[in-house]
């Protein structure tokens, strides 16, 4: 017995380079030359990279040596992500004249759930035009847009025709779409599940749509049946407007190697303040910490603990940060240190003991 799936009208909403094109507004020298936000130091990493850059083959993520050696004309600046978050504001209300059902994703990118919506407008092909319309003219930024049944193919879609674009998948364009669709635009299909699929005889959703729930499962655990329902369209997750974050963490990339614990430990500290700084405005506080070092060999340690209740205060997180750098011997120099608060309350309750804490098919157009 088949389980009727829920359909839904989703607008996945996606900003266009939208670090650098803010970078490119504000700045109207930058607009047309390859540019690149963050990067400019010894160690720097691109946080994002105008359209002109990426046909370089500069890309978010990147080194800033390479995205240089890669585009020697690049022009690197540093990232204001207050600015950034001022327009992610002005967008998200934007948002919300046509529907309360906003999931952001980041400052560049959200889910709408449109199925009902504030204007009575019909068509979410046409809401999206509407929304797409409205933050070029409030901002003079582009978005993109991705229209479907579900939060996975409309995620799919949006990356389509971008920049500046959109693109529609309706309920009876679904089968033939994902069936088509190469395994790698699978959203969440990274590189090396792609290339273990590949090596399964698995390169479209054709060939995803003819394994066994038991194969998918065998080969890729928990995720093989994640795999086996989105290749048949069913993905049932909602839009969720206050979706909570699993943790909350700071981290800093030392200019200098560190070499003694000795001269961590005032970096702790600032990285315990800013940690602090982001939980109070959101009254959230966990019970795990953990440490992350990175050292100057690019090796990755974390060392965590997870106390009997909930902290969230800056003294009380570098005192079990401290207790976990002095857990075992450092192994390296020291390029990057970080901390985050996880297991974190669903209540308004800091330092404090825990607590033991059908729908309808939809016909219509899009």
């Amino acid at each position: 017995m088949e389980t009727e799936v829920p359909l839904r009208k989703i607008i996945h909403v996606d900003m266009d380079a939208f670090y650098a094109s803010v970078e490119q507004k504000d700045d109207p020298s930058l607009k047309g030359k390859p540019l690149a936000v963050g990067g400019g130091s010894k160690r720097g990493v691109v946080a994002a990279a105008s359209y002109e850059a990426r046909t370089y083959g500069v890309r978010s993520a990147m080194s800033g040596y390479l995205a240089k050696q890669k585009c020697p004309d690049l022009i690197f600046v540093k990232p204001r992500f207050e600015r950034y978050k001022e327009i992610s504001l002005q967008i998200r209300e934007i948002f919300r004249e046509y529907t309360d059902l906003v999931e952001p994703l980041s400052l560049d990118e959200a889910y709408l759930d449109v199925t009902e919506n504030k204007t009575g407008i019909p068509s979410a092909t046409l809401i999206a035009r509407e929304i797409r319309d409205q933050i070029y003219t409030k901002t003079g930024l582009t978005a993109s847009a991705g229209i479907s049944i579900n939060k996975f193919i409309a995620k799919i879609a949006s990356d389509l025709n971008k920049p500046n674009g959109q693109k529609t998948i309706p309920p009876e364009a679904v089968p033939q779409f994902l069936q088509a669709l190469e395994i790698r635009k699978f959203y969440g299909v990274g590189r090396v599940t792609a290339e273990k699929m590949h090596n399964l005889g698995i390169f479209t959703g054709s060939d995803l749509l003819r394994k066994t729930p038991e194969f998918l499962e065998t080969h890729f655990g928990k995720s093989g049946r994640h795999y086996y329902q989105v290749v048949r369209g069913i993905h049932l997750s909602p839009v969720q407007p206050r979706r909570s974050p699993k943790s909350v963490g700071a981290e800093r990339t030392f200019s200098e190697n560190l070499s003694s614990e000795v001269f961590m430990l005032d970096r702790l500290s600032a990285i315990a303040a800013e940690l602090e700084s982001r939980l109070k405005p959101k009254k959230r506080a966990g019970k795990t910490i953990t440490l992350k070092i990175k050292y100057s060999d690019f090796r990755l340690h974390t060392r965590s603990k997870t106390l009997p209740y909930y902290i969230s205060t800056a003294s009380m997180v570098l005192e079990i940060a401290k207790e976990l750098l002095y857990q075992e011997p450092l192994q390296n120099s020291v390029r990057l240190l970080g901390i985050s608060l996880s297991n974190l309350n669903t209540e308004k309750t800091t330092n404090e003991p825990a607590e033991n804490a059908v729908q309808v098919q939809l016909k219509f157009d899009f």
